[in-house]
């Protein structure tokens, strides 16, 4: 392949050309008129060939500028028609998604077969950090915990958190008396989140007064997942989102303990910046994550409401 001149010197003939005048050109491509007319000298050197005849306020294409001209001319429309359709075509491209942890694990991951199934021309990669991303690290997209209040990004609300008193089917029935309401919870083996005090705050919501031992002892825990667990395994009662523990409770490795969900104000947001939510593959995204979350909202059964969280 002969050696080409550079793209910037090209696009600098081609508009000169178009317009017959660096001026205009130049205002085109928003440079200076010196620099077009320095661009397509270059030009002329590499190639050895005048393109132009220069006079005073006008330019005039010499035959072998007019030959050139023509077919910059097309293969600036075809690059130009190749890009819009690229941009056009519907589900192309990467997307890459940052989930916290445990609901990428409980929530996201085991309904990915269904966007692969709709949109396999999508390449979705998923990444799982507790940190907040940036957007300046190659994710398109985040779910967040929380209130839905980020400058700058559209937020859209995937799952509301309720949370729900759980244990494992054999932990429930080999207690002496099943609970009956929150009071009957504050002596009974609990599972703790670590570095939150959910149990404490769930007793005082629920009006009750003073806590036994297993408030404030018993086994804690980092991470829900791990909560989800261990109660499933029969280790004690867990206080966990009800939409982290779906799967759980839908097999029946767990069972509620009470009848009885615990509101919380944060959620689970998909955000993304404001400059890029309108991209193909952020929207089907977008409304196929929203769909599942209205299916597994329909498919739970109701749950008595206790009162609203207590955290600031």
């Amino acid at each position: 392949m002969a050696r080409l001149p550079p793209l910037n010197g090209l696009r600098a003939f081609e508009a000169a050309a178009r317009h017959l005048s660096m001026k205009d050109a130049a205002t085109e491509l928003s440079v200076t008129p010196a620099a077009v007319s320095q661009l397509v000298r270059g030009v002329e050197q590499q190639l050895r060939t005048q393109l132009f005849h220069r006079r005073n306020r006008a330019l005039i294409l010499t035959e072998a500028g007019r030959s050139y001209f023509a077919s910059m001319r097309h293969a600036f429309r075809l690059i130009s028609e190749a890009t819009r359709r690229l941009q056009t075509i519907p589900n192309i491209g990467v997307l890459t998604v940052s989930a916290p942890p445990a609901f990428a694990a409980s929530w996201l991951v085991p309904q990915l077969g269904d966007f692969r199934t709709l949109h396999a021309d999508i390449e979705l990669n998923i990444t799982t950090t507790r940190r907040l991303t940036g957007f300046s690290d190659g994710v398109d997209a985040a779910i967040r915990h929380g209130l839905g209040r980020y400058p700058g990004l559209r937020c859209d609300r995937i799952a509301t958190i309720t949370m729900v008193p759980v244990c494992s089917p054999g932990f429930l029935a080999s207690l002496v008396k099943r609970p009956r309401n929150p009071a009957d919870l504050r002596d009974l083996p609990l599972l703790h989140d670590a570095g939150r005090q959910d149990w404490a705050l769930w007793f005082q919501a629920q009006g009750v007064g003073e806590l036994g031992q297993a408030a404030s002892g018993g086994i804690s825990l980092d991470d829900q997942m791990l909560l989800i667990h261990a109660a499933a395994s029969g280790q004690g009662i867990a206080l966990v989102t009800e939409t982290l523990a779906r799967r759980e409770l839908d097999r029946g490795s767990l069972v509620r303990v009470l009848d009885l969900g615990w509101p919380q104000e944060f959620a689970y947001w998909l955000v993304c910046p404001r400059a890029t939510a309108d991209q193909r593959k952020i929207v089907v995204f977008r409304e196929w994550l929203m769909d599942q979350g209205r299916q597994v909202k329909r498919r739970a059964p109701p749950t008595k409401r206790g009162k609203r969280d207590l955290t600031p």
